[in-house]
């Protein structure tokens, strides 16, 4: 059974501090949320309680970086991303320091948290800072598997981290690669793109188009930065029209990044779907999905609507 992608973050990052001495944690006051509290009950020697304090945070782990340490900085996505831009920019990035920037309820499905809590800017954020490497897994299965290939990565990452649980889309015997998407459905129609949780509204997107004779491929494009462009490509040159999901705004997130592609490498009609540049508001996902036009439904509207240009 599926878990919260926070739940398979905060256990796979307990299981590799046991085999890795140099693990430490850095929480904002918000352990239990992100659930670094497994790791803080298990390592407290290695878990520091940083307060409502961000900026400083970030300082901090970028000096035990330089000591060799391999800091986890745990916070909301908000605050990982606009609190603290300049620090991550200057003090992580410029240095290109060892630091893991985990940005949890990401997105516009924030558990009832509103607009002060729903990163949906912070993917544009990182995308812009060199160096940084960008990953918002789709799954329970991916995100244990992310969180271990960053252990192994050598440089900063961003990795967001959503609340609560989604289908499961990794097919059994699923290996993660860092910038590389996975092709999770097949189709020669039209191509769904998605990132995060929304690759399971692309999946059950792929699902309803199928019941009208049209068939889509569905991609899990993880890797935001560095982008998969040979996929991208791919699936251009072979079903001639793109749908991007994300749940991030459409500037700067995975539309922006897929579309900067396109129109370098293969052109092709194109819809982006995700936050059109506003703010969210609290309710459940499923009720934001609808209402912010983000739902398996719209995204097989999009689908038509790239089809209608291919013709």
């Amino acid at each position: 059974m599926a878990e919260a992608a926070r739940e398979a973050f905060g256990h796979t990052l307990v299981q590799l501090a046991r085999e890795n001495p140099n693990i430490v944690v850095l929480d904002a006051d918000l352990a239990s949320s992100t659930r670094v509290v497994y790791f803080a009950e298990e390592f407290p020697e290695r878990f520091f309680q940083m307060g409502v304090a961000e900026q400083n945070m970030v300082g901090v782990a970028a000096g035990m970086a330089l000591m060799g340490k391999i800091p986890f900085v745990s916070t909301f996505g908000v605050f990982a991303s606009r609190r603290v831009c300049d620090q991550v920019a200057i003090s992580v990035a410029h240095c290109q320091l060892n630091v893991k920037l985990v940005g949890a309820y990401s997105g516009i499905v924030s558990g009832n948290n509103g607009a002060t809590h729903q990163a949906v800017e912070d993917v544009g954020i990182m995308r812009a800072i060199p160096h940084m490497v960008v990953v918002d897994p789709a799954d329970d299965v991916e995100m244990e598997q992310v969180v271990r290939a960053i252990v192994a990565y050598d440089g900063p990452v961003y990795l967001r981290v959503t609340r609560d649980v989604w289908p499961r889309v990794s097919p059994e015997g699923y290996n993660f690669s860092l910038g590389k998407a996975a092709q999770v459905g097949e189709g020669g129609d039209v191509t769904l793109i998605g990132s995060g949780m929304m690759t399971s509204q692309c999946v059950e997107a792929a699902h309803i188009l199928s019941q009208s004779g049209i068939e889509a491929r569905v991609l899990n494009m993880a890797t935001l930065k560095p982008i998969d462009v040979e996929a991208i490509v791919k699936a251009a040159e072979e079903t001639g029209g793109i749908v991007t999901a994300e749940n991030h705004n459409v500037y700067c997130g995975l539309g922006s990044a897929v579309a900067e592609v396109l129109v370098e490498h293969a052109p092709a009609p194109m819809v982006r779907v995700g936050i059109r540049d506003c703010y969210g508001e609290c309710g459940g996902n499923t009720d934001l999905l609808c209402k912010y036009e983000m739902s398996p439904q719209h995204i097989a509207e999009a689908a038509r609507s790239v089809l209608q240009r291919k013709r």
